[in-house]
């Protein structure tokens, strides 16, 4: 079994490398059939790139911030009174659910404004 970990971890790594030389084959032969300069294609494919939407930090701060504050809950609660480990699976999913929906609070306000 041991061995099997080893030859899995290089051929993951060979079939990623091979898709992304195979994905950039297939993009340079569609920009010669279309006839398409190098430079324009290049500058279309960064600007799509760019597009982020900004509220996505407030987002993942308050999910990530709602789940450590539910895995410091879940070890205090197993300290103190002893409750099983299952526990920290139902708190963390509450805590992220949480963060959504303070999210969408917060988004929505913006929106609104």
């Amino acid at each position: 079994m041991s061995e099997l970990i080893p030859m899995v971890l290089f051929l993951s790594i060979a079939a990623v490398l091979g898709a992304h030389i195979l994905t950039r084959h297939k993009e340079r032969i569609t920009i010669i059939e279309r006839g398409l300069k190098a430079d324009d294609y290049t500058a279309l494919y960064k600007y799509a790139a760019r597009q982020v939407y900004p509220m996505t930090s407030l987002k993942w701060g308050l999910i990530l911030l709602l789940i450590g504050a539910a895995v410091l809950i879940g070890l205090w609660m197993r300290q103190a009174y002893d409750v099983e480990e299952g526990v920290f699976f139902g708190l963390i999913a509450l805590a992220a659910g949480i963060g959504l929906l303070a999210f969408y609070a917060i988004a929505r306000k913006q929106v609104k404004a």
